[in-house]
């Protein structure tokens, strides 16, 4: 049946505006819209009533009425709450760039949303996207889905490499390794899970081991996963081999630090044709070497050495002031500490400077402080790149280092991808999969925006999304906060239209 609109005065001169009905020579009202003394108010009204009756009978009428207006009136409206309306549309459209949105299963997505944006267990995630991003899994489809995950991880590393390579300009001629160890909340081992030298101080707990790569920026470019009682130094062969071998590259340096160095490791890179630049241990060097060495860089700052040795390719030394004073400050605490100590032998536990034999007891090791001190200052690295290369390029290259350490500390803190809860190994790896993605998304807005990802978010979390639905019409409408100039300028760093 045909509803019209009609206006009715009231007692009190008010005017009414009504939707109704007119049946057997009866006025029938269907919908009391309200009533007003305003002007502005009639029209806003008027305008309700006839979006009610379009989308509540989708009767068209012969003379079109022209589009409805946007006015509300707030006492027609509900509060429905808020959402990260531009804060997905941003990483919808970061993730597009790896082509993630390609992903058959879209729980992995969403949940890697959930990790860069409120880091969490996986039904603390679930919440999230429903109430914050309007995003709706199940809990079942998060247990049947969960394990399968795992079998997107080559397909992922391929669509991250390809945007270290369109982005980042990255050749495959140069990679950063390090290790970390993440901890699970379980006393319990297993064949993955094991007790080892932990880097979080828990000895106690089980745990595992992530090889990462990344380039020069700190991008991450791949990862695997060892068992928890795994040598580090056992772990840097397997990754970089199946990295070359994955991507057929012929030639390729990697940069590591000292605790991969290895005679083992050193003939296993010469024999794959890898090239290397690896932390030297210098206490470990030859008394003679040690000489040979303070003698030639004369404690010049600056000052560098190339110094070719039969095991593990060319010795470069460089001496810098700034490491001489922070070396000799912490030398003279261990020297006055072992001094102490040594006036009370029975409180001497295992001290630096401290020696003991049998006939002797314990002393002051005056050749150990001799050593020491013509090693302030001094930092060696190993490598078999040739002359062509020049030793600060090789140094410089090894600074860069730091990248793979800050990856993990975001991993670990901004990301929250330790401790675990998983007591499955493929459920393990496949929350080391989420935090690799998210890792790789974060470090791709820090590159561009050249700020934290922190930074990044706390500013498009700002922008919120107020949603308000019309209590006569159920339409939901959706009020987005301002844009300031900052936020403007991150978009267009991430290339996000505004």
């Amino acid at each position: 049946m045909k509803l019209t609109l009609r206006t009715t005065q009231t007692a009190s001169g008010a005017t009414a505006v009504q939707v109704v009905r007119y049946e057997h020579r009866r006025t029938v009202v269907v919908r009391h819209l309200g009533s007003t003394h305003d002007e502005q108010e009639l029209i806003a009204l008027k305008q309700t009533a006839l979006a009610w009756i379009a989308t509540t009978t989708h009767q068209t009428s012969l003379f079109p009425s022209p589009p409805f207006s946007r006015t509300l009136l707030l006492e027609q409206c509900q509060y429905l709450g808020f959402r990260y309306g531009l804060l997905l549309e941003t990483l919808t459209s970061v993730f597009a760039r790896f082509t993630f949105h390609q992903i058959p299963h879209p729980l992995l997505t969403d949940l890697v949303l959930a990790r860069i944006i409120e880091p969490g267990s996986k039904l603390q995630s679930l919440e999230f996207l429903k109430q914050f991003l309007g995003i709706s899994h199940s809990r079942s489809e998060l247990y049947r889905h969960m394990p399968t995950l795992l079998d997107l991880q080559e397909r992922v590393e391929r669509n991250v490499l390809a945007v270290a390579k369109q982005e980042f300009s990255f050749t495959c001629s140069l990679v950063f390794y390090d290790v970390t160890t993440l901890y699970f909340e379980s006393f319990t081992e297993d064949d993955l899970r094991l007790s080892g030298f932990s880097k979080d101080n828990k000895p106690q707990q089980p745990q595992i081991l992530i090889g990462l790569l990344v380039t020069a920026e700190g991008f991450p470019v791949a990862y695997q996963v060892f068992k928890g009682n795994t040598f580090e130094g056992h772990t840097l062969i397997p990754i970089i081999s199946a990295f070359k071998r994955k991507h057929r590259l012929g030639r390729l340096t990697v940069v590591a630090d000292a605790a991969m160095m290895s005679m083992e490791n050193i003939e296993a890179l010469r024999q794959s044709n890898l090239q290397y630049v690896v932390a030297a241990r210098t206490a470990s060097l030859s008394p003679d070497l040690i000489e040979k060495l303070s003698e030639q860089l004369h404690q010049r700052d600056g000052a560098m050495i190339r110094v070719p040795t039969d095991k593990y390719g060319d010795l470069i030394c460089e001496f810098s002031a700034k490491r001489f004073a922070k070396d000799q400050r912490e030398m003279k605490k261990q020297i006055t500490k072992a001094q102490e100590l040594l006036k009370h032998p029975s409180a001497i536990k295992r001290t630096k400077f401290i020696k003991v034999d049998e006939q002797a007891g314990y002393h002051f090791n005056t050749d150990l402080e001799k050593k020491t001190q013509l090693l302030l200052g001094l930092k060696g690295y190993y490598t078999n790149l040739g002359t062509e290369v020049s030793e600060q390029m090789i140094i410089d290259q090894y600074h860069n280092l730091w990248h793979v350490e800050h990856a993990f500390r975001m991993a670990k803190s901004d990301l929250l991808m330790r401790p675990m809860f998983h007591f499955k190994e493929q459920t393990i790896k496949a929350h080391i999969l989420i935090c690799f993605m998210a890792l790789a998304v974060c470090k791709y807005m820090e590159l561009k925006t050249g700020k934290s990802t922190k930074y990044v978010l706390k500013h498009l979390k700002s922008v919120t999304d107020a949603r308000l639905i019309n209590t006569i019409t159920n339409e939901e409408f959706i009020l987005r906060a301002p844009l300031n100039h900052e936020i403007e300028r991150l978009l267009t760093s991430l290339g996000m239209p505004y």
